[in-house]
């Protein structure tokens, strides 16, 4: 074939015809959906309640403890992971959790509204500091505009 490579039709004039490959098409897909796919799986999910609004902080660092998500909401209650149930039933749930898997293992993110009551904050962590699990996480939201705390 004169005039270069490539494999593309010629049209009467001379001109070759534009070929769209699809074996090429068809990789660069599947290449930006296995992308998709492990970005979308990298991302910090909290297993809390919804319509929790975190407070804000200077210095965060992002964690996924793979555990309990603890929401403290405005209301009532505590969330357990994506349920909201009553002091009593969360004191029930940490001590089964800690007789199961040991203080040691067990992982807690506390997730709490801006407006969740301190009182509330406050139960929640004495009972887990009774349970003597060490690894707790606070959830906030990052503020880049927050002086940081100093050193």
């Amino acid at each position: 074939m004169a005039g270069g490579g490539g494999g593309g039709q010629q049209t009467p004039g001379g001109q070759k015809k534009a070929r769209i490959e699809i074996i090429p098409l068809i990789d660069v897909i599947f290449f930006l959906l296995a992308t998709f796919v492990l970005f979308t799986l990298a991302l910090n999910k909290t297993g809390g309640l919804s319509g929790i609004t975190n407070p804000k902080a200077a210095n965060t660092q992002i964690r996924n403890p793979a555990g309990i998500t603890i929401s403290i909401p405005d209301g009532e209650g505590v969330g357990w992971d994506r349920e909201l149930i009553s002091l009593g039933v969360f004191v029930e749930r940490l001590q089964n959790q800690v007789r199961l898997h040991g203080a040691e293992r067990t992982h807690i993110l506390i997730s709490g509204d801006v407006n969740a009551r301190f009182n509330a904050a406050r139960y929640v962590l004495e009972q887990i500091k009774r349970a003597q699990i060490q690894n707790v996480y606070i959830d906030v939201t990052p503020d880049p505009g927050a002086a940081a705390p100093p050193k």
